[in-house]
């Protein structure tokens, strides 16, 4: 179910229901059930699901602790159900479970080119380090359209 969500909201004909699609930048899967439950399985790492009222899944993020920051990727809604706030409250369950935890540090990679993404996450008090990673040249899922780079955001959060 998670992995139908996510690939739903990143790629394919799908996604471009709603604003989140990279359908225009990469082809492929966003994640498979191998990739996901690796990154699951780790230590340090979570997952945080938010579902309708009929407890069907319609969001989650993924987080995971590298020393007092927390790594926050594969942040995740519905097409169908963007524009409804479920971003908002799945960012800021993020970042209470972030001090929650001790760590002082929300940390996240967004694609450079995804603009509306980048001014999504400066309203909500994110800034960019001025940090770029290159896109893994051989990930076995994606298949970029042009070259692309991550840009490094963070904010400070305080313990809750």
């Amino acid at each position: 179910e998670l992995v139908k969500l996510i690939n739903s909201a990143y790629r394919g004909e799908h996604s471009t229901k709603g604003w989140t699609t990279e359908a225009h930048l990469l082809d492929g899967l966003r994640t498979d059930e191998e990739s996901l439950g690796d990154m699951m399985n780790k230590k340090e790492a979570v997952l945080l699901k938010f579902c309708d009222e009929n407890i069907i899944l319609q969001g989650c993020v993924y987080l995971e602790r590298t020393g007092n920051k927390m790594y926050l990727g594969m942040l995740t809604v519905s097409p169908l159900e963007q524009t409804k706030g479920i971003g908002k409250q799945l960012l800021r369950a993020a970042e209470k479970y972030t001090g929650d935890e001790n760590c002082t540090v929300v940390r996240m990679t967004v694609i450079s080119v995804r603009k509306e993404l980048i001014n999504w996450y400066e309203k909500r008090g994110y800034h960019k380090t001025g940090e770029m990673v290159p896109f893994p040249p051989n990930d076995k899922l994606a298949l970029p359209n042009q070259p692309l780079e991550f840009v490094v955001m963070e904010k400070e959060v305080r313990n809750a």
